[in-house]
């Protein structure tokens, strides 16, 4: 089997899987997902040997896919609020195609060096916004990346749930981020001075 077959073959089973276990959840099986793939379960198991086997290629294509949104953004050269709003719907679409990782249970580890290669771009980048006074010198980058973090996990539940679509949820995570996190004059009594 060649390379490209093998790769073509290997990401239809974990696209039919993202499809799958996003709808059916936990009960669903192996055969259903092979069945989507349009593969025979015998052909699903040389692919992915185990569910654990199958939930890590998931991982790893969400990964991948994230990685790829990352450098998509361009966020050493757009304005800071710019490459923050494609980082969102990015994530945000990358995160509504692998909804089964965000099931108790099927979310793998993540390697140290994974969580960097996702964390430390948009780390460089508020320390730029804030280099550059487009976002608030008071606030430690650590916690502006926690906060923009959690933004954007509860905006992909909420598109989950049916709340939002991608751009109104990724519009409401920049106007809500920003409008917080903008470089601003303290006012008396603030809590973050």
């Amino acid at each position: 089997m060649t390379g490209t077959l093998r790769d073509r073959t290997e990401a239809a089973i974990l696209d039919a899987a993202a499809e799958v276990l996003a709808a059916r959840g936990p009960a669903a099986s192996m055969s259903e997902i092979a069945t989507a793939a349009g593969l025979g379960r015998a052909t699903l198991y040389r692919y992915f040997p185990t569910r654990e086997a199958l939930l890590a290629g998931l991982l790893d294509a969400t990964i991948a896919d994230l990685i790829a949104r990352i450098a998509d953004a361009e966020l050493d050269t757009l304005p800071v609020d710019e490459a923050l709003a494609r980082l969102v719907r990015g994530f945000l679409t990358v995160g509504t195609k692998y909804t089964a990782l965000l099931q108790p249970g099927n979310m793998p580890e993540k390697s140290v060096e994974v969580e960097s290669q996702l964390t430390e771009p948009i780390r460089a980048l508020l320390i730029r916004g804030i280099a550059e006074g487009a976002l608030r010198p008071d606030v430690s980058p650590d916690l502006l990346l926690d906060m923009f973090g959690g933004l954007v996990e509860k905006s992909l539940i909420a598109v989950l749930r049916g709340h939002a679509g991608v751009e109104q949820a990724s519009a409401a995570v920049i106007t809500l981020f920003l409008d917080g996190a903008r470089s601003r004059s303290p006012q008396p009594g603030s809590p973050i001075a």
